[in-house]
């Protein structure tokens, strides 16, 4: 006789031979022993399950000549026959290679037909979301009202392909993962029914390299106990699987823990090399900080443990770590791995991430340090950094809920908000030269464009510009007013803001004009500065010319007075409150 797979030699044939799957078992059984089973079933679940093996018991259970039993006898003609694939009324049909209509019609042909010898004719459909969607459409009257004697059993591992006509049909199984424990219990069944010797840490590196598949888990311990000499150890489960020893993971935490960057990508680029998958590294880094997370918050479940174990050098060593420091390696590590899937390069996102694990460690000490030790040289520095930010933040959320900015009285300001160095220099000197030639037609210009240039703005530029007022124009530049100081110092910085602004108002008015950011306190002054000097000089009746000697056609005092009586007139105030500026014409 031919060699056979463990797999297919240590298939259980009855339901108490099946590792996990408990609550299938058991609704199956009783099913069985009252006699009250359905016309079709649906099993489903990940590869290696237990699906195709639990509806071939299911179906020597059905027929076996000892029914109704919750067990079938696998002695009787009936149950041998089919445990051979050798009986003619258990039809095992695979819709991966048959997924077209016309194998369908085969089995609806042949469905209405009795029984050969058996109770019922049992169809086991194997990858059934496989088939196509005429051959779904021609199953499902069938399915719906079978002959007495038939009975479905559909198996899938992808359920959410399967149409929902079919499944309201069916009593539906979910099948879900083995656990460690169940399949490492299995391998010792087989191990010892062959007569190998073997260390317990490499099945568990098998159980886990397996993840939670039966199939997989005999597949992989065949391919060791054929590697292996006389005895599975550890060493030779480790190098077909192409897992990483627990003191290996034991070396790279402890690495980590001492911030030394030099050795954690020397280690790692030692396990590139021999050709460990960056993908299944970073899944095993994260199931050993999940290993130390339950060492240091829950001891007593060291049966839980899948890649470190409870000895002491993994509690000290768990016991080094912060709870915060394992919650974020892993969420570093869960993220990376997502990436990793659709990139050629999973090397250089693992190092990434050990990176990060490294800098947020040291980070995080800087940090608690800075909290022990507050009374340092920078922290002045600090507070008054602090104080400007919730002062931007406030802001923000006043302009993003509509509410007007209210400005507090100037003796009760200086008692409530601390003293700040202003750091923006005002260009007084540039403002100047452009009232000397600014008009009412420039000024007209920029506002008329300023509704749209606001508009296509990204918001975060928009934000910054939400609270400023263009005030005196140019035929090249305008002056740009801002009630908050901060706000005008952050615009004033970002370049972009200027540069995209300026083209979308070329865009809009054909000219390219100049911003130049001032705060409201300090436009008032120069405001005032130049009014008073132009009506200093104001003997002088020849008509004033700009700095290239050209005569201005408009005089920009008048402009000025009337926007310093406006700012004054509470009247006026209260108008451009009610209709806003643009709707407001001002006459002496």
């Amino acid at each position: 006789m031919t060699y056979q797979a463990f797999y297919r030699v240590y298939r259980p044939q009855l339901f108490r031979e099946m590792s996990g799957q408990t609550h299938v078992k058991r609704t199956l059984q009783n099913a069985l022993l009252a006699d009250k089973t359905t016309h079709a079933y649906l099993f489903s679940g990940p590869r290696g399950t237990g699906k195709t093996s639990a509806a071939k018991i299911f179906a020597k259970a059905l027929n076996c000549e000892k029914a109704p039993a919750e067990e079938p006898c696998n002695e009787c003609a009936t149950c041998k026959s089919i445990t051979d694939n050798a009986h003619p009324d258990v039809i095992e049909f695979d819709a991966a290679s048959n997924s077209r209509v016309e194998e369908i019609r085969d089995i609806i042909e042949k469905v209405r037909f009795a029984p050969a010898s058996a109770r019922f004719k049992v169809y086991i459909i194997d990858e059934v979301h496989m088939l196509s969607t005429s051959a779904f459409n021609a199953l499902l009257k069938t399915l719906e009202e079978p002959p007495a004697h038939a009975k479905f059993i559909l198996a899938t591992t992808e359920p959410h392909k399967i149409p929902a006509t079919i499944i309201s049909r069916c009593q539906r199984f979910d099948f879900k993962r083995l656990s460690s424990i169940d399949i490492v219990e299995r391998m010792k069944v087989v191990l010892d029914d062959i007569d190998r010797s073997y260390d317990e840490k490499a099945l568990k590196v098998i159980s886990q390299a397996a993840a939670g598949g039966m199939r997989d888990a005999l597949s992989m311990l065949d391919q060791v106990v054929s590697f292996s000499d006389d005895e599975v150890r550890l060493e030779d489960a480790l190098f077909v699987t192409g897992s990483i020893s627990q003191d290996i993971f034991y070396e790279l935490a402890e690495h980590l823990q001492k911030k030394d960057v030099a050795q954690v990508l020397h280690l790692l680029d030692q396990l590139m090399d021999e050709g460990k998958d960056a993908v299944r590294l970073a899944e095993d880094l994260i199931t050993f900080f999940r290993d130390l997370l339950l060492i240091q918050t829950a001891p007593d479940l060291g049966d839980l443990l899948e890649l470190a174990s409870s000895e002491d050098k993994f509690q000290v060593l768990a016991n080094d770590f912060s709870l915060e420091t394992l919650y974020s390696y892993i969420d570093t590590l869960a993220k990376t791995q997502q990436e990793m899937r659709y990139s050629l390069h999973a090397k250089v996102y693992l190092e990434t991430a050990l990176l990060k694990m490294l800098q947020g460690s040291i980070r995080q000490n800087t940090m608690s340090a800075v909290a022990i030790t507050p009374n340092t040289d920078a922290m002045p520095e600090f507070q008054n950094l602090q104080s400007k930010v919730q002062m931007l933040e406030n802001l923000v959320h006043q302009m993003q809920s509509g509410q007007q900015l209210q400005q507090a009285p100037q003796g009760q300001r200086a008692k409530t908000r601390p003293k700040t160095t202003s750091t923006f220099r005002v260009p007084t000197g540039r403002v100047s030269e452009v009232l000397k030639v600014a008009t009412r037609a420039d000024i007209g210009t920029i506002k008329g464009a300023w509704a749209d240039a606001m508009n296509q703005l990204p918001k975060s530029q928009e934000a910054l510009l939400a609270d400023s007022e263009p005030v005196a124009a140019s035929d090249n530049a305008f002056v740009l007013k801002f009630k908050h100081e901060i706000l005008c110092q952050m615009a004033a910085e970002n370049k972009d803001l200027s540069e995209h602004f300026t083209q979308l108002l070329a865009g809009l008015t054909g000219k390219q004009y100049e911003m130049i950011f001032i705060p409201e306190n300090d436009w008032e002054k120069v405001r005032s500065e130049f009014v008073a000097k132009h009506r200093k000089e104001s003997h002088d009746d020849s008509k004033p010319v700009d700095n290239s000697g050209n005569d201005v056609q408009e005089p920009v005092q008048s402009l000025l007075e009337e926007q310093q009586i406006a700012s004054q007139d509470p009247l006026v105030s209260e108008a451009e409150k009610l209709f806003g500026k643009d709707f407001i014409q001002i006459e002496e």
